[in-house]
């Protein structure tokens, strides 16, 4: 395995050995290891000094199942921290296939552009595509994949991701060649457009299989990971029924759907754009729409949908809890046909759906526009990719609408917006979104389905860190983390596959000692670049939501005692810049 390196600049393309120790880095660890030893925290999000990184987890394609997920990561514009995003899709899959543990961006170009990077099986190289300049996610991919092959895989922006939209992610094919799943969060996109970079393509390769170490081992590993998998109901059953969608009932029952901008926690109309209805309305309409999709190669928990419109043609794939929740309920709208033409104009456009449907509620909860208004939310989304001076304000996200508009209740953390857990009804995710470094991102660590009192503020700080370093340590081998139900029950199978694999002796503890290592790194980027604060917008511990009346209330001390350093021990020592 190797590192493929970028210099926008120079237009200079090497290949590098993995590291020694590397062998098993990979995905959100290996993020943090590369922005730790080569960006200066305090560098400009958008300049030559940040790196974007794309990396692959140590068992991607090697036969284990939902192990290819790509994470993308650099400094972000949005949070100026480090921001690790990570999505399925196909690119993961392809870079294994060619030997690439990651692909790191660095520089920015000074000519010519936007460029598309191409790395097919007889070469690695930069390709000037002035004719993308401006074109929406999916027009861009048609164009490229008519280029360099259809069964290409592709990570694309799109004008958003132009504009420089702190808003603006990054979108990757499936296995159907839709480039629907997003690193979406942090403003991952406009690291990707400041470097004159309009889309990676990869492949297609048709590389073996790698050689495991001890395939009789792996064999058996796999086979226990399959078997939890189908005795797991989450897994088995109701991901592929219902999709993420499935927890948008559970969710509002607990006074966590965030609703007309965060002031209530359950939606009124919360049944008509449920996970069951959506199921339904796919199966009636027939056509390409689908339920049970698999996002990326190898998956086995099929989570993902094709959303059809009246005639069974495609609208958009994937129609996911978090867009569902942020461009429906929290904008005081109730139809799964609105929701999802914004959900295919956002990916078109190249702007992250939750960042967007949250500044766009605070529009509302201004008054701009009244809640439940789908025709004039879908015109503003269009300002979006218009680049008007609206459209760059809400497409730069809930902080900077805030401060452009004079909005002073904001729900962000680290210049975030929320995701559609709200932490007044389900507080276990106010120490997600308060402590984690990647500021408020549900993927941290969801605790809604935990055995908890999701409405008492305290106790939940230990076990929040406690799923956040698992969480992280899945996301640093590459695998999705769809699977956690099941294989939360044993993590030591984990190590089982990692030595299979590789021929290592790692030991059960493993996956949390990966994790630990991972935020440990992330923390110390962030405390350096100066990015913060570790607390929820002050609005959330003052005004209490219906229907259960609440308010975030985790005791400060005990916040306080997630980063605590005897649990943590000391943090890496970043290298001292000269520059910038």
């Amino acid at each position: 395995m190797h590192v493929l390196r970028v210099d926008m600049t120079t237009q200079k393309i090497t290949c590098e050995p993995l590291p020694d120790g590397w062998e098993l880095v990979g995905g959100r660890a290996l993020v943090a290891k590369v922005l730790c030893s080569e960006v200066p925290p305090q560098c400009e999000p958008l300049g030559a000094y940040n790196r974007l990184v794309l990396a692959v987890g140590p068992l991607a394609r090697s036969g284990v199942p939902c192990a290819e997920r790509l994470s993308a990561g650099a400094k972000s514009p949005l949070t100026q921290g480090i921001k690790e995003s990570n999505a399925g899709g196909v690119l993961g899959y392809q870079m294994a296939a060619a030997g690439m543990r990651a692909i790191i961006i660095e520089g920015r170009a000074v000519h010519g552009g936007p460029y598309v990077l191409h790395c097919s099986p007889s070469e690695n190289r930069l390709v000037p595509v002035p004719g993308l300049s401006g074109r929406g996610v999916y027009a861009a991919t048609r164009i490229l994949k008519a280029e360099f092959g259809d069964n290409a895989a592709v990570a694309v922006i799109g004008p958003a991701g132009e504009f420089l939209m702190a808003g603006a992610g990054i979108f990757i094919t499936d296995t159907d060649g839709v480039p629907g799943r997003a690193c979406g969060r942090g403003g991952l996109g406009a690291v990707m457009g400041a470097k004159g970079l309009k889309a990676v393509v990869v492949g297609p390769h048709r590389a073996p299989r790698p050689r495991t170490a001890d395939p009789a081992a792996l064999r058996a590993a796999i086979a226990e990971f399959l078997g939890m998998i189908r005795d797991t109901p989450q897994t088995a059953h109701a991901y592929p029924t219902y999709g993420t969608a499935g927890s948008l009932g559970p969710i509002n029952a607990l006074g966590g759907l965030p609703t007309r901008n965060f002031t209530a926690g359950s939606f009124e109309q919360a049944a008509a754009v449920s996970g069951e209805v959506l199921r339904d309305l796919i199966a009636s309409r027939g056509g390409q729409g689908k339920s049970g999709h698999r996002c990326m190669p190898g998956c086995v928990v099929k989570c993902s949908n094709v959303f059809p419109d009246a005639d069974g043609k495609p609208v958009v794939a994937p129609l996911e809890y978090e867009t569902i929740a942020m461009l429906g309920p929290n904008l005081g709208i109730a139809d799964l046909d609105t929701i999802a033409q914004l959900n295919h104009l956002a990916n078109d456009v190249g702007v992250d759906t939750i960042e967007a449907g949250v500044a766009l509620g605070m529009l509302m909860g201004a008054g701009r526009l009244a809640f439940g208004d789908g025709r004039g939310a879908l015109a503003l989304m269009k300002e979006i990719g218009e680049g008007t001076v609206l459209g760059r304000v809400l497409g730069n996200g809930a902080a900077i609408t805030g401060r452009v508009l004079g909005i002073t209740r904001i729900p962000a953390v680290k210049g975030q917006g929320f995701p559609a857990h709200e932490p007044r009804g389900i507080k276990g995710m106010i120490s997600t979104y308060a402590l984690s470094p990647m500021g408020a991102d549900h993927t941290a660590a969801v605790t809604f389905r935990a055995d908890m009192d999701h409405h008492r503020g305290a106790g939940h700080t230990a076990f929040n860190r406690t799923l956040q370093v698992r969480v992280a340590g899945f996301d640093s081998l590459g695998m999705c983390l769809f699977v956690t139900p099941a294989i939360g029950k044993k993590p030591a199978l984990m190590a089982d596959l990692i030595n299979a694999v590789h021929g290592t002796g790692v030991g059960p503890e493993y996956l949390m000692e990966l994790g630990k290592e991972t935020l440990k790194h992330e923390r110390a980027f962030n405390l350096a670049a100066g990015c913060g604060p570790d607390r929820l917008p002050e609005f959330m511990a003052e005004e209490a939501i219906p229907p259960f009346n609440l308010v975030a209330d985790a005791p400060g001390p005990e916040l306080e005692s997630f980063w605590e350093p005897d649990f943590w021990g000391p943090l890496p020592v970043l290298p001292r810049w000269s520059k910038p």
